[in-house]
């Protein structure tokens, strides 16, 4: 099965068991590698707003596993525990996102310095992490918003 697969099979379960809510926004991976995270969520009935554009609670869903499902997948694959979640959230509203949206987290060398920097430590690290927001179909890359979210990692060798 071939690594984004897998990785979009993971997101479902670990939505649907644990976050619902994640799963009814059915996010997609669109891209992930060492160092970049793209997720994609679309606009449909489930999450659009009264405007007929991306609802804020969508969004911020998407800026949640694009900046956070790294984390996942490095402790995965160095065989470690990761503990995270964001201590802060700034968001920049730029324009209304009326199509699928793109949420782009490059922040992958800032993760593995965590992740790093945690084990050593024993202590929880926090990090600041930027997920930028896209609506490709309509727009391109123009931004939609950003996001600067603070990322709290605590990880241990298993």
């Amino acid at each position: 099965m071939k690594a984004l697969t897998k990785a979009n099979w993971a997101l479902k379960v670990f939505a649907w068991r644990y976050i619902p809510l994640i799963g009814f926004c059915s996010p997609r991976i669109e891209i992930m590698d060492e160092h970049r995270l793209q997720v994609s969520i679309p606009n449909t009935w489930r999450t659009k707003n009264h405007l007929g554009s991306v609802y804020f609670g969508a969004l911020a869903i998407g800026a949640d596993l694009a900046g956070a499902f790294l984390v996942f997948q490095k402790a995965k694959r160095r065989g470690i525990n990761a503990n995270f979640a964001f201590k802060d959230v700034q968001g920049e509203f730029l324009m209304r996102p009326e199509a699928r949206v793109h949420f782009t987290s490059q922040d992958g060398a800032i993760i593995d310095e965590m992740l790093d920097d945690s084990i050593n430590s024993g202590q929880r690290v926090n990090r600041p992490v930027s997920v930028l927001v896209t609506c490709p179909d309509l727009h391109g890359d123009k931004p939609m918003a950003i996001f600067k979210l603070t990322l709290s990692v605590k990880a241990r060798a298993r």
